[in-house]
């Protein structure tokens, strides 16, 4: 049995170095987004500073490990068997729900889901033992003030940090404004000494404040000194700013350089416990049973976890290697980055989330209450506030989602509201802090337009919900786990193991797929960066040739999966068919916005020329889709529903109808793929020759109909196929005119 714990052990830790892996990921976009999205530095230099933030943390950490030993469970009541259950669920459930969030490429909290997952194995097993014995109490066996906490801090992160967010940008735009490199010098020495103080007072208390070398002396010295040190440092900073801006160095890039090294540090220093706590309470756990002689794990209590235990440095050192590993080689941070980057970008770009209901509500009804406020609102202050927050000469670095004075404020911000929430005794969650900061200045920045603010808002909503998702999901996964693994014993923690390693290689593999999606639209990308005109034409042709080829070949394919599903009466062919359909549909309007981007950013004499081609062959591709929704919905309905199968003979006289139609969209596909238009008029007659002849089926069908006696559900399912396949090859020679006009030099 003690050998069995032992390789129960082992394996916490061999998740622990995945966890570690996980939850840099996870946290990336908390000290990475800012530098990243304003271009600071080369992206090398960037991941440099914050691995060596992130290398500092790890092993200047004291590694005090009591929330996994005694914050949330009780150790006077929990056996040494029980609290294997627990660690060992706790270490399977964050690996799974971290791997998925990183999947998706959502940021979320490792505190959250560690806390979490404690409370719900840990309540598993309470409620396990209160029926045994019920003398027992809740309240005696689980503390739930650090739950309360957790959740307290939830809703405080989110409201306190997206308010200041909004109010502190809004007023350093209102004094930068967006050409901050050519105005305001006078306050750049200003800004940047309160930037860096705050920044070096949050690096004394909470980079630093759990250090090895942070004795009681010396925070006892700090805590002291506290005023004379922060206007030392005010007055001193102040001036080297106001001189490095004198000599024309960008206070700005330093601030956000030196803010990413601080909020990597105390990211690594204090969320540490979040990965390694667990499999080192359970270490500790396994070193004090076999102290005991290594008896009935069942009857040994494991009460010594109310000792403070001090992490070994070696423990630090590789954890703080494995981390900085992660950071520079995992595809799933900058994933989680790109999320947190995209949301607060300051032009349109390329949105990553879609439309929702509750999102254009609160478009609307914030619209609305604007407008109204506006109209209270002197024309003179609002020409001045306009002006202010003209980002039409923005200083963007080439690739720049925002500008430096945005990301300066969101890390000064974030670090200022996490010291706060530290003094005030308040949980306030570091990734909570600085995605909401990032939000609400990005509001104020009014990165959110018309064109944006229903995605960008969709996206907030979506990043939110998750983090509530990982609350509730981190504590019923693990107490699921943990009751399995009480009752079953060594097979479930078998098992668990087995579908560890099962589900990191899903979703491995479902994040590649993603990404290879995610990768083919590398001209959009390429036309977001371009300056020149003729190069952005060029790049937006090639991009809508390429989108029209794609939904041509999509057409071909499920037209001709939908068919066949009629022909042979096959539900899985058909239904597969309707959801491939939803997917090309929300595709294709992703697809369209980005094009209406490009059309925005090529020249106005062109744009006018070119504009109705665009738009028709924009709504031909809506219509090619609708028209193949409208084939497969009455198929479906009627093989769904086991009606009557289509009888051979209309199978026979619908096949030449068939091949006609795929070849109209293979020759249509031809041209428009080599932008070779030459018979584009004897295409046209042949389309039209198509309809006719389907037209001819079509009344030939309703006089069948009305003359002979047939099955009236047969009757109309063929004669809707035969009118929308009809409406089919109309709208793909309405694309290839668009095309042909809009390619046209």
């Amino acid at each position: 049995m003690e050998y069995l714990y032992f390789g129960v052990i082992i394996f916490i830790f061999s998740l622990a170095c995945y966890d570690l892996t996980a939850g840099v990921s996870t946290d990336a976009g908390n000290f990475l987004s800012a530098a990243v999205g304003s271009k600071a530095s080369k992206l090398p230099l960037v991941f440099a500073v914050a691995a060596v933030g992130i290398f500092t943390g790890a092993i200047t950490s004291n590694g005090m490990m009591d929330i996994a030993r005694h914050g949330i469970l009780n150790p006077d009541y929990y056996y040494f068997n029980e609290v294997i259950c627990i660690f060992l669920a706790v270490g399977v459930s964050d690996v799974i729900l971290l791997d998925i969030f990183n999947t998706l490429g959502m940021p979320t909290s490792s505190t959250v889901s560690m806390v979490f997952e404690l409370l719900g194995g840990s309540t598993a097993l309470a409620i396990v033992k209160i029926m045994h014995d019920p003398a027992l109490s809740y309240a005696n066996l689980i503390n739930t003030d650090k739950a309360l906490s957790i959740i307290l801090g939830i809703f405080l992160s989110v409201a306190i940090a997206f308010v200041f967010g909004l109010v502190v940008m809004w007023l350093t735009r209102t004094i930068f404004t967006f050409k901050y490199r050519q105005k305001s010098h006078w306050a750049v020495g200003i800004f940047g000494g309160i930037s860096i103080t705050a920044i070096m007072y949050f690096l004394l208390v909470a980079g630093f404040g759990k250090s090895s070398f942070m004795t009681p002396e010396v925070r006892d010295i700090i805590e002291t000194h506290k005023g004379t040190i922060l206007w030392g440092c005010l007055i001193a900073f102040t001036i080297i700013s106001q001189i490095l801006d004198a000599f024309k160095i960008n206070i700005f890039r330093v601030i956000v350089l030196f803010g990413t090294f601080a909020l990597a540090m105390a990211f690594a220093g204090n969320d540490l416990v979040n990965f390694i706590g667990v499999p080192l309470a359970a270490l500790s756990s396994y070193q004090y049973y076999t102290e005991a002689g290594a008896g009935d794990p069942s009857q040994f209590c494991v009460s010594r976890l109310h000792e403070t235990a001090h992490t070994p440095i070696y423990f630090l050192i590789a954890a703080g290697a494995i981390m900085v590993f992660a950071l520079i080689t995992s595809k799933k941070a900058r994933k989680v980055i790109n999320t947190s980057v995209s949301l607060s970008r300051q032009d349109a770009g390329e949105e990553i989330f879609s439309s929702s209901k509750i999102a254009r509500s609160t478009v609307r009804s914030a619209m609305n209450f604007s407008n109204t406020v506006s109209s209270w609102v002197p024309g003179k202050i609002k020409n001045w506030v306009n002006q202010r927050f003209d980002s039409d000469d923005a200083v963007l670095p080439d690739g720049a989602a925002f500008d430096m004075v945005r990301a300066a404020v969101n890390l000064v911000l974030a670090g200022l509201l996490i010291i706060i929430g530290t003094s005030l005794q308040l949980p306030l969650s570091t990734t909570y802090v600085a995605f909401m900061v990032a939000m609400g200045s990005s509001l104020a920045d009014r990165a959110w337009g018309r064109d944006t603010a229903v995605y960008r808002i969709t996206g907030v909503i979506s990043v939110i919900g998750g983090w509530f998702i990982t609350a509730g999901a981190a504590f019923i996964l693990c107490f699921c786990m943990s009751l399995f693994m009480f009752y079953v014993g060594p097979v479930a923690m078998v098992i668990a193991i087995a579908l560890v390693v099962l589900i990191i290689i899903r979703n491995n593999r479902v994040f590649k797929k993603r990404e290879a999606n995610e990768n083919k639209d590398q001209v959009f990308r390429k036309l977001i960066k371009a300056t020149d005109k003729d190069e952005i034409r060029e790049l937006l042709g090639e991009h809508i040739k390429t989108n029209q080829v794609e939904v041509l070949d999509f057409a071909r394919n499920n037209y001709l999966q939908i068919i066949n599903g009629l022909k042979n009466n096959d539900y899985k062919t058909l239904h597969r068919a309707a959801n491939n359909l939803d997917q090309e549909k929300s595709l294709w309007k992703k697809m369209r916005r980005k094009e209406l981007i490009g059309m925005r950013k090529i020249d106005y004499l062109t744009a006018v020329e070119k504009n109705t081609w665009f738009h028709l062959g924009s709504n031909s591709i809506s219509q090619i889709i609708y028209c193949l929704k409208r084939i497969s919905d009455p198929c479906l309905e009627h093989i769904d529903n086991n009606f009557t199968p289509l009888p051979q003979a209309l199978i026979d006289e619908f096949e030449p109808v068939e091949n006609v139609a795929l070849e109209t969209i293979d020759e249509a596909r031809r041209m428009i793929y080599n932008r070779d238009f030459e018979k584009a008029d004897l295409f046209m007659v042949k389309a039209n020759e198509a309809r006719h002849t389907l037209s001819a089926l079509r009344d030939r069908q309703m006089i069948r109909m009305q003359s002979e006696e047939g099955n009236l559900r047969i009757e109309i399912l063929y004669l809707n196929t035969l009118q929308e396949t009809q409406e089919l090859i109309s709208t793909v020679r309405h694309l290839l005119r668009a095309s042909r006009h809009f390619f046209a030099v």
